[in-house]
């Protein structure tokens, strides 16, 4: 009888307990946050975040994975100090030179011209004026001068360091020394195997970067 009994009071148990049962929510939840997060809006103001934001700025000094600072100002002595001193860290082989006419041909030629004497298909249309050729001896562009225009932007033309990473940059100034070479009459420069080290800088995904404003 105490048995039958005991097997009556599982019995209504179970079904008590499978009556009760959602498949859609759990009957019990001993953490509710892991089942039910919350949802934060983005910029949204929120006391659980340091300074009340969500969206809260990286730390002082922290760069992307992948980019280095460039320590050159953008402001007439920062384009003079890199002209002067800023030197190409890349070999100068015909890889990166085939690499830097790919490149230049997507950014540059349009306006530069194939040739890079400044007569890029928008100045023959009159759409762009003034482009100096790469010869050009009031300019007397440098590896660095390249560098520094091509970050930055000169004049009417806007930077390209959002388009390309570092090595990019560098490949295209090899090339775009290759044409001004070109244009003296002068014999482009490649190195030797054991004239100059490997590239300095590896090669990175596309990231873009912080320009400096103009102060």
């Amino acid at each position: 009888m105490k048995n039958s009994l005991n097997i009556i009071v599982v019995a209504i148990m179970m079904i008590s307990i499978v009556s009760c049962k959602k498949d859609s929510k759990p009957n019990y939840q001993y953490m509710p946050n892991m089942y039910e997060p919350i949802g934060y809006e983005a910029y949204g103001e929120y006391d659980v975040f340091p300074g009340g934001q969500e969206a809260m700025l990286p730390v002082v000094g922290s760069v992307p994975r992948g980019w280095m600072p460039y320590d050159y100002k953008n402001a007439p002595e920062g384009y003079q100090l890199a002209k002067d001193s800023l030197k190409n860290p890349i070999r100068y082989t015909k890889e990166n030179e085939e690499a830097g006419k790919a490149l230049y041909d997507i950014y540059c030629a349009i306006c530069h011209g194939s040739k890079g004497d400044g007569k890029g298909t928008l100045v023959q249309r009159e759409k762009i004026l003034g482009v100096p050729s790469y010869d050009d001896v009031g300019r007397a562009i440098t590896e660095g001068s390249i560098y520094h225009v091509m970050y930055y932007g000169i004049n009417s033309m806007g930077s390209y360091a959002s388009q390309t990473n570092e090595l990019e940059r560098w490949q295209i100034v090899q090339y775009v020394q290759k044409l001004k070479a070109d244009l003296e009459g002068k014999t482009a420069r490649i190195d030797k195997e054991s004239d100059a080290p490997s590239n300095l800088i590896p090669a990175v995904e596309k990231r873009p970067e912080v320009i400096e404003e103009t102060h």
